[in-house]
């Protein structure tokens, strides 16, 4: 387990190391969430850790970091792709950024540190506010956004007359900038390590897509198979298998054991999307005796 702080997180999602692999789950803004996860690191309670994967390859399909694109990848460095802990790292980073505009409408609010919050471990001291709140009290919102830029926040803080006020500020901005993210980093090259590490992170409630993870890894030259597997689909419905055809990473572990006899991960990252293609029929009829064979018992 290795911790960093904010600011380095920050300066390696800005300098393209850390990513996010097409086979996550999509990003949902919470306001909520995000300012009871900022109360939180404020506070010193726990918040989650980061699973991160380590890997000199470059996935063949990405996805943004919500709603920033990321920089590319860099030639020289290693990178990270986020395996667990993706809706908090997009938190932090869309909060405490003041680089990248958001690509998509979202929702997103600047995030405030609220100077008329009682300092309670009970009552939450950040809200997501509009421009209208904050046009109408603008002495009680101090903008996170600002904490990781020296020129901006100096000039800030400047502009406070009330040196409480400011000393409090001051105390806000060290503990976000002295508290450490703690991140667990898998270190591998094995197709079949990582996909073992998806089905157990996938066990403890986290819809990762095999098929996606296929198609990022290796597969992409082939992503006509996502073709081929909705007329499979179609085509065993008639079967009385509607919903195997429906079940995406069930037709692939079914196309595994067909081609490998085994449906195990492991298994599964051996295959190439070419074998499938080239084997279709053959997994097509497997599955068709097999329902066959069921109904003759």
């Amino acid at each position: 387990m290795s911790a960093q702080p904010i600011s380095e997180l920050l300066a390696q999602i800005l300098k393209g190391q850390i990513r996010i692999p097409s086979f996550q789950r999509g990003f949902v803004w919470d306001s909520d969430r995000v300012t009871y996860l900022m109360d939180s690191i404020y506070k010193g309670f726990p918040f989650g850790s980061l699973l991160l994967w380590q890997t000199k390859e470059v996935l063949k399909t990405e996805n943004d970091l919500g709603p920033f694109k990321l920089p590319e990848a860099p030639d020289d460095y290693p990178v990270f792709y986020v395996l667990d802990g993706q809706q908090r790292l997009t938190f932090i980073f869309g909060v405490f950024q003041s680089e990248l505009k958001p690509s998509r409408n979202e929702g997103w609010l600047d995030i405030y540190f609220d100077l008329e919050a009682n300092d309670s471990p009970q009552e939450n001291q950040f809200a997501a506010v509009t421009d209208a709140e904050l046009k109408q009290q603008p002495d009680r919102y101090f903008p996170l956004r600002s904490l990781f830029n020296t020129a901006q926040y100096g000039k800030l803080v400047r502009a406070i007359s009330d040196d409480a006020t400011a000393e409090r500020i001051d105390k806000m901005r060290e503990r976000f900038q002295t508290v450490l993210i703690p991140a667990q980093i898998t270190k591998t090259e094995d197709k079949a390590t990582v996909a073992i590490i998806f089905e157990r992170v996938n066990r403890q409630g986290v819809e990762l897509n095999t098929f996606q993870l296929l198609t990022a890894w290796t597969w992409s030259e082939d992503f006509q198979l996502q073709k081929e597997f909705s007329q499979l689909a179609d085509e065993i419905a008639g079967f009385g298998f509607e919903e195997i055809g429906a079940d995406t990473n069930l037709l692939l572990r079914c196309c595994s054991a067909v081609l490998t006899g085994d449906a195990s991960p492991e298994a599964l990252m051996t295959m190439s999307g070419e074998e499938v293609r080239n084997n279709f029929d053959r997994i097509t009829n497997g599955i068709k005796y097999a329902r066959l064979c069921q109904n003759a018992l």
